[in-house]
């Protein structure tokens, strides 16, 4: 693994970060706590957790378990915290689990991180990320019919000023180190950084959007935001929530996984998605690579600043990812992607 600044800070991370998201629904207790040990002992410096977690299913019963996992994992390990950096988020607007039909402002903002602070027993959270925007998102396969045309630009700088200004007094208070995004648009991250900028206000450190080889709607305007604001990418479902294992091919859906639990793995299901994953696995084999450390590799090795959170349901398969974070791919290996990018693009 390489280290790596997150964003314009002298703070390092790894490249690679442990995500949480089946704790407390998948992934029982102990083997969450388990992972914690794996990870650490395997050099990860940076953990990833929302208040909405678990998922598959997010219920209003459940939200926040994972968080309380992960606190109680501090609570028995306080000589451990400060091994890693803890990032977090405060759900959006959302219709029914967390502050149903509430926006993302002031208030939610700083009462969402003092519940955060508490299920997760620490002092600080290291990156304080804004899960999806209040004027909604591209993201969750909502792009192919995404329309803008309703937001209101001035309500919208309105409202990211006050919540900048509640991250500033988060981080006045100790309360937060970093502020950051997640589902966020080319647009909207530049608006976040404009107005810090204007305001000296904390300035956005990370974007935590999805990313990989079946989706790299990345790859272009964030892109270049990223490199020359000093933005850092949160790469999320690098697996394609478990397609590019190629565990589902031929129509197979284990017991008690992600597509068992959820059958459109988030409208990611498609019929062109499968014969895009056999591209990628017959790469694999033509280059003796393990499919899964091929798919983390690629992520890591993009023109722009990338720490690619892996997840895993079990401990067993977080082994499994650990022993493929050295993966580097070779030039040849790249331009073969980009070929099968070309033939199979966004399929779905």
């Amino acid at each position: 693994m390489r280290q790596i600044p997150l964003g314009s800070t002298d703070t390092m991370i790894t490249d690679y970060c442990l995500g949480t998201m089946t704790w407390g629904s998948q992934t029982p207790e102990n083997d969450a706590h388990r992972q914690m040990d794996m990870a650490l002992d395997a050099g990860i410096t940076i953990v990833d957790t929302a208040e909405m977690y678990p998922v598959n299913p997010v219920t209003p019963e459940t939200v926040g378990d994972t968080e309380t996992i992960l606190g109680r994992w501090n609570a028995a390990n306080k000589g451990r915290r400060g091994d890693y950096l803890l990032a977090t988020k405060i759900t959006g607007k959302n219709a029914g689990f967390v502050r149903p039909g509430q926006d993302i402002t002031a208030a939610t903002f700083t009462a969402a991180l003092d519940a955060s602070l508490a299920r997760l027993q620490t002092d600080v959270i290291d990156i304080y990320q804004l899960h999806w925007p209040n004027r909604g998102s591209y993201h969750f396969r909502q792009n192919w019919r995404y329309d803008p045309s309703q937001q209101d630009r001035a309500a919208t700088r309105a409202n990211m000023l006050e919540v900048l200004q509640a991250a500033q007094d988060a981080v006045d208070a100790g309360k937060i180190r970093h502020f950051a995004l997640s589902n966020e648009s080319a647009w909207g991250t530049a608006q976040w950084l404009q107005i810090a900028e204007a305001e000296g206000l904390p300035r956005v450190q990370s974007i935590q959007n999805e990313y990989s080889l079946l989706c790299r709607l990345y790859d272009t305007d964030l892109g270049e935001v990223a490199v020359n604001e000093q933005v850092t990418l949160l790469a999320y479902s690098p697996l394609a929530a478990g397609l590019l294992t190629g565990k589902y091919q031929g129509g197979a859906v284990p017991a008690g996984s992600r597509m068992d639990r959820n059958g459109t793995l988030g409208g990611r299901k498609t019929d062109r998605v499968f014969p895009a994953v056999d591209a990628y696995l017959d790469l694999a084999t033509r280059h003796g690579l393990d499919p899964v450390h091929m798919a983390l590799a690629f992520t890591v090795q993009r023109p722009f600043p990338v720490s690619t959170i892996f997840g895993a349901t079990t401990a067993d398969q977080l082994a499994h990812v650990l022993g493929g974070l050295e993966t580097r791919l070779s030039d040849e290996a790249l331009e073969q992607i980009d070929e099968i990018h070309k033939a199979h693009p966004m399929p779905y």
